[in-house]
C-alpha cells in the first residue's frame, strides 16, 4: 500500500530521530490515511484519503445507503 493521499497527494515525510547522544538515525513520519469510499467520477471508490482532506470536505463520501439506491436502479440485461 503506497501512503499518498488520493485526494492532495501528501506523503511521508522524512528526517532523523535524535536521542540523548545526538545520534541521528533515520525516520520517516507518515500521513494520517484512512480507506474510505468516495466518489470519483461519479461512481464509488475505495482510496486512501488524509483526514485533513476528509475534515475539510473535500472528499464526498458514499453512504450505503446510496450504494443500495444504485443496485436497486440498475436494469437488468436480457429482461
Amino acid at each position: 500500500m503506497s501512503k499518498i493521499c488520493a485526494i492532495c497527494g501528501k506523503k511521508p515525510s522524512f528526517g532523523h530521530s535524535r536521542s540523548h547522544s545526538m545520534v541521528a538515525t533515520n525516520r520517516r513520519w507518515e500521513p494520517n490515511l484512512q480507506r474510505v469510499r468516495i466518489l470519483l467520477g461519479g461512481s464509488p471508490k475505495r482510496a486512501y484519503v488524509c483526514t485533513r482532506c476528509l475534515k475539510g470536505g473535500k472528499v464526498q463520501k458514499v453512504q450505503k445507503v446510496q450504494q443500495v439506491q444504485q443496485v436497486q436502479q440498475v436494469p437488468k440485461a436480457g429482461s
